[in-house]
């Protein structure tokens, strides 16, 4: 099993009947996993961040959200944009971008 440096959770709405609806869903929440994966593929970075979809973590004004493991940081209305940014000042950097933590 691969032990990653980091473990991310992209909020995508998803409910308990596989059906996805709600906010961080309709804000682009799935286009953001893609974003991440293939940023993942750009940076050659597949055994150290591994990405999953969740879905509600309750703080739905705020989303997407995206939580980072294993430091526990929460990043909220993450955006695709933001996605470069968090691989450069997180993930290479190793500090989390402070503007989009909750």
């Amino acid at each position: 099993m691969v032990q990653p440096k980091y473990h991310v959770f992209i909020c995508t709405s998803c409910r308990i009947n596989g059906t996805q609806k709600g906010m961080c869903y309709q804000k682009g929440a799935v286009d953001l996993i893609q974003a991440f994966m293939q940023e993942i593929e750009d940076r050659d970075l597949s055994g150290e961040v591994v990405i999953n979809n969740t879905g509600c973590f309750g703080i739905c004004d705020k989303g997407p959200v995206v939580v980072v493991y294993p430091e526990g940081v929460w990043y909220g209305n993450v955006s695709e944009d933001d996605v470069e940014r968090i691989f450069d000042e997180h993930f290479e950097g190793g500090n989390p971008v402070g503007d989009l933590m909750i």
